[in-house]
């Protein structure tokens, strides 16, 4: 099977970043031949070479709204795919979910869409949640096929018209195996939390920061790994509360999974989300999760059983999460491997490939 993966930018590696190469390299070994083109020559291009992955970067594809460039990175887009002539494209991000289902369909490629969570989901606006539904209910009927990260995107597209229960599948997220070598249970030394998220909306490292301030009398130290436009207020944030002693900022790190065999608790404060990675890392590594109930998130962590849910901008119930698990070692550790076990279950990345690889074969027998 000739794949081609869209994807908006390469400047950053976010979640679906990872979630398209680590898909890209899956279909490759197993076989199929793969393309990706992807808006701009940063550094996703520069890994997915790494990763022995054929590569073509867009000259005008680009994450921000221009009408001008938005409609070249269209003919773009089609020009590439008459060339490449491939058997069924799968798209990924908002950009290059809209203007690569509009070049399938003008040239009757069997498109496939990804959503890595819906921009009409909890936390965003009104107004916008209902521009985002008419512009969905619209872009739906370009795709051949919708994967939702999550059975909660999935519903949730069903509920506002977007798609139907036969053109939207959920395939959970999935990662690759790696053995947690992780000994909770014989470390002394401050109770190391970490988030990893980038420093952009929807992450709300700003109040992780606001609960922490709250729990000063335990021995605590938070790390957070990543970068972004809000970097520089958060820093400001920690130091204008007092909190520079306690905070590490390690920026953007390619090392994730050892800081995460470093640390003991690992925290996701979000607005809104699909189904994060970085949770289903952390659960790998064998950590307890606390994290914002939304989005997918409770269908990886079971509040009480692999970690502990806070509704959205409750900073107590937030702050008593995170005081339970700093005060209980042993709950630490129970949850931890309880989340371990589920990743081996449900969330392994050999998993999410045979679903995906199932979607693409019977959508080209529907096509044909």
């Amino acid at each position: 099977m000739k794949i081609a993966y869209v994807i908006t930018r390469s400047d950053v590696i976010g979640g679906a970043s990872v979630h398209l190469l680590d898909l890209a390299l899956g279909a490759q070994q197993a076989g199929h031949d793969v393309v990706i083109l992807v808006g701009g020559a940063g550094v996703f291009l520069k890994k997915a070479q790494q990763l022995g992955l054929r590569c073509v970067a867009l000259k005008y594809m680009v994450r921000e709204i221009n009408v001008i460039k938005d409609y070249q990175a269209y003919l773009e887009l089609r020009k590439i795919f008459q060339a490449l002539q491939p058997q069924l494209v799968h798209v990924h991000s908002s950009k290059a979910g809209v203007l690569g289902r509009l070049a399938g369909r003008r040239l009757a490629i069997p498109t496939i869409f990804t959503a890595h969570g819906w921009a009409f989901t909890e936390g965003v606006s009104p107004a916008k949640r209902r521009a985002y539904i008419l512009i969905e209910r619209l872009l739906a009927r370009f795709a051949s096929r919708i994967i939702a990260v999550s059975d909660y995107d999935r519903n949730l597209a069903i509920r506002a018209g977007v798609g139907n229960r036969d053109l939207i599948a959920t395939i959970h997220n999935g990662m690759p195996n790696l053995q947690p070598a992780i000994n909770v249970d014989k470390r002394t030394g401050p109770v190391r939390l970490i988030m990893v998220a980038r420093f952009d909306a929807p992450k709300k490292q700003s109040d992780l920061l606001s609960a922490l301030r709250g729990l000063r009398k335990y021995d605590w130290v938070v790390e957070f790994v990543g970068d972004g436009p809000t970097l520089m207020d958060v820093q400001q944030q920690a130091r204008t509360m007092g909190l520079s002693d306690h905070v590490v900022f390690s920026g953007a790190c390619d090392d994730v999974p050892d800081r995460l065999q470093n640390s003991d608790i690992f925290i996701l404060v979000s607005d809104w989300e699909g189904l994060p990675l970085s949770i289903l890392e952390a659960m790998r590594a064998g950590l307890p999760v606390i994290a914002s109930n939304v989005g997918g998130i409770p269908e990886a962590v079971s509040d009480g059983v692999n970690g502990l849910l806070a509704n959205r901008q409750d900073m107590n119930a937030l702050r008593s999460a995170i005081e339970r698990l700093i005060a209980h070692p042993e709950v630490r550790i129970e949850m931890g491997e309880a989340g371990r076990r589920r990743f081996e279950n449900e969330f392994t990345f050999e998993k999410m490939l045979a679903r995906t690889l199932d979607v693409y074969d019977s959508t080209l027998k529907a096509a044909h």
